[in-house]
């Protein structure tokens, strides 16, 4: 009987500054939310900052279904980092987040998420408009094919 294969590698240094590196150039990513009219997985392109201590941010409108989802169960994923110019998109390292999502100050934030995001000037303050905060609980680096790493929030430097 053959022995099965460690799916995983052991998460070293170069998986942490890339999940790092991936999480702090990230503007935008892939939320992944549970419906509560249908109980099942939905995912949405949302916008992504980061805080002062380099927690993922977004800022969504309350009238969107994936806030509803969020008020409904705060438990989601995020994915970060997009396919580079050249090659199988698979090749290119990207970074799932599990979060918890929870408020947090949209004036506090503000100067920063800007900096961030220029664009968002025009309805930042818009009422319907909330910050969240998107708290890591676990995160999967897929560094590209055999590349495959489970890593802590200590690890992204979270905590």
């Amino acid at each position: 009987m053959s022995k099965p294969k460690r799916m995983l590698r052991e998460t070293d240094d170069e998986a942490r500054a890339v999940s790092q590196d991936l999480l702090r150039r990230a503007r935008f990513g892939s939320l992944g939310v549970i419906c509560p009219d249908t109980q099942s997985p939905m995912v949405t392109r949302v916008s992504v900052g980061t805080d002062g201590d380099g927690t993922p941010v977004t800022l969504i409108s309350e009238l969107s279904l994936h806030s509803q989802a969020l008020f409904h169960n705060n438990q989601c994923s995020l994915l970060v980092g997009e396919p580079g110019p050249r090659g199988d998109p698979l090749i290119h390292p990207r970074l799932t987040l599990q979060c918890r999502a929870e408020p947090a100050d949209k004036n506090d934030l503000k100067p920063l998420y800007l900096s961030q995001h220029p664009k968002a000037t025009l309805y930042y303050d818009f009422s319907d408009f909330l910050m969240l905060r998107l708290c890591v609980t676990a995160a999967h680096l897929n560094g590209g094919f055999g590349k495959a790493y489970r890593l802590s929030p200590s690890d992204l430097r979270l905590v």
